[in-house]
């Protein structure tokens, strides 16, 4: 029996060719409420992006935000892990030397150094405003749990990586990378959850579509793929329901008698 079930946000709950949330998802967040099952948001963004998102009618549990690094209800904080602070120092040398637009994620704020065409051009295709500048230079003195750098090539990300070697990354735009803790990611933020609720793995279903959903996707016991995700998300995952445009969430849970 399912009792827990994780929603990536964009492009799985957010059409960005709609800008808005398929009403046969919106009916489906609903029957599962109704049904006692819980409904907790895994996505890479930060709080203050999903404030900004057309999600306000929507109910959940909880949220695994950043990527795994930091878990809440409406309660309480239930889990978090910032970045190495050797990492931060030296990323931030680095950043001097050879200059791109980064942000820098704290808890409840998230800034970056400076804006440009590659910085517009990922937000626009996010549905999300243009971060607002900041100093870097705070993640000096304040946990950060994700650094977000834009407008980087392959090689690039190479060099930053070996600046931050307690951390991993993934790609989710040709434009940009999110960067975590080695031990961070959706997967991790999920047992949390879990260990929390006292729910077991064997109880639990995930949506995604995206590369940082994969893990995801692999951990819980069915892992389903949107029909707009990408090839090796599909791989990955248990199971591929239709696109987010075309009632794939709605379609998945039906077809398991969820709803």
């Amino acid at each position: 029996m399912i009792k827990a079930i994780f929603f990536d946000i964009d492009g799985t709950l957010l059409s960005h060719s709609t800008q808005s949330v398929p009403e046969s998802t919106k009916l489906a967040l609903q029957l599962l409420k109704e049904k006692g099952i819980y409904t907790f948001i895994a996505t890479g963004r930060h709080i203050s992006e999903i404030r900004d998102l057309p999600l306000d009618d929507l109910e959940f549990e909880g949220y695994i935000t950043l990527n795994g690094q930091y878990c809440y209800n409406k309660n309480k904080v239930i889990y978090d892990l910032p970045i190495d602070p050797q990492d931060i120092q030296q990323i931030l040398s680095f950043i001097d030397q050879k200059p791109f637009p980064c942000i820098f994620v704290e808890d409840d704020k998230m800034y970056i150094n400076y804006h440009n065409q590659a910085v517009e051009t990922v937000q626009k295709a996010i549905s999300t405003p243009l971060p607002e500048l900041g100093d870097l230079k705070r993640g000096l003195t304040y946990p950060i749990y994700q650094v977000i750098p834009y407008d980087i090539t392959v090689e690039q990300e190479q060099e930053i990586l070996q600046q931050m070697p307690h951390c991993q990354y993934t790609r989710w735009h040709d434009l940009a990378i999110d960067i975590i803790p080695k031990k961070g990611g959706k997967q991790n933020g999920i047992l949390e959850v879990l260990k929390s609720y006292h729910i077991s793995l064997e109880e639990t279903m995930a949506f995604g579509d995206g590369h940082n959903d994969i893990d995801m996707l692999k951990l819980v016991n069915i892992g389903a793929a949107m029909g707009n995700a990408k090839d090796e998300v599909k791989e990955a995952a248990d199971e591929v329901t239709d696109d987010i445009d075309h009632d794939g969430i709605y379609q998945a849970l039906k077809r398991h008698h969820i709803i």
